[in-house]
């Protein structure tokens, strides 16, 4: 039961070689440039969205921190669409591995407070120690304010993880349960049906939240370093 449980987060091989570089570019390559004058509807929808999501997160930065939209764009595309992916029926989630979402926040996040350091030193170690605070507690403040900057990749990448991955267990559970009650009470079966069907829709919802709250607060950590 435990395998067939997660089997769906083992990381795929073919001829015992992984595969999951190939799963993580197939999304980017659905995503095809129009060269036409008049675009379709598809790729009208595409452009809509993504100046949309521009505007939206790149409304607090600076004329400096907006040369990052570029970065935070391809982002929530990559994010929102890997998560896409994986509600279709035999197909692998990147990430709901923990590994592949620290992948993207650690470097992200490090960048950030990077560029604070460099343009903004001030204003970055005065985070630590904000003003009017207690003698007798700033070493105590300074190691709690040390400690909540380095736990920041690690909560995006779980937070990221922890949402895909419940979800994905919910639907996996109610899908078996909704197999096993066919034979044995249709009425129930229907009710459970009912359920995953509404579980698959938040979930479509979960994974384009998810994707947009990433990309976020990665945008509010440049905001703050830039």
């Amino acid at each position: 039961m435990n395998e067939n449980l997660f089997a769906s987060f083992i990381t795929p091989t073919m001829m015992g070689l992984p595969i999951v570089i190939l799963i993580i570019m197939l999304p980017s390559m659905l995503m095809t440039s129009s060269k036409r004058l008049i675009s379709n509807r598809l790729h009208s929808l595409q452009q809509w969205l993504i100046k949309l999501i521009i505007k939206q997160m790149m409304m607090i930065h600076s004329p400096k921190g907006r040369t990052w939209s570029l970065m935070l764009i391809s982002l929530i595309m990559f994010i929102g669409s890997t998560n896409l992916l994986g509600l279709l029926p035999h197909t692998f989630t990147p990430t709901t591995q923990l590994s592949t979402n620290l992948t993207m926040a650690i470097p992200l996040w490090a960048g950030a407070v990077i560029l604070g350091f460099r343009h903004k030193l001030k204003a970055s170690l005065a985070h630590f120690l904000p003003q009017g605070t207690p003698i007798s507690l700033i070493p105590m403040l300074i190691i709690i304010e040390t400690i909540s900057l380095f736990i920041q990749p690690m909560a995006l990448a779980v937070r990221l993880t922890a949402n895909i991955t419940a979800g994905h267990l919910l639907i996996h559970l109610i899908g078996g349960a909704t197999l096993v009650l066919t034979s044995i009470s249709p009425p129930a079966a229907t009710i459970t049906f009912i359920i995953l069907a509404l579980l698959t829709i938040l979930e479509f919802a979960v994974a384009l939240i998810q994707a947009y709250v990433f990309t976020l607060l990665v945008s509010l950590y440049l905001h703050d370093n830039t």
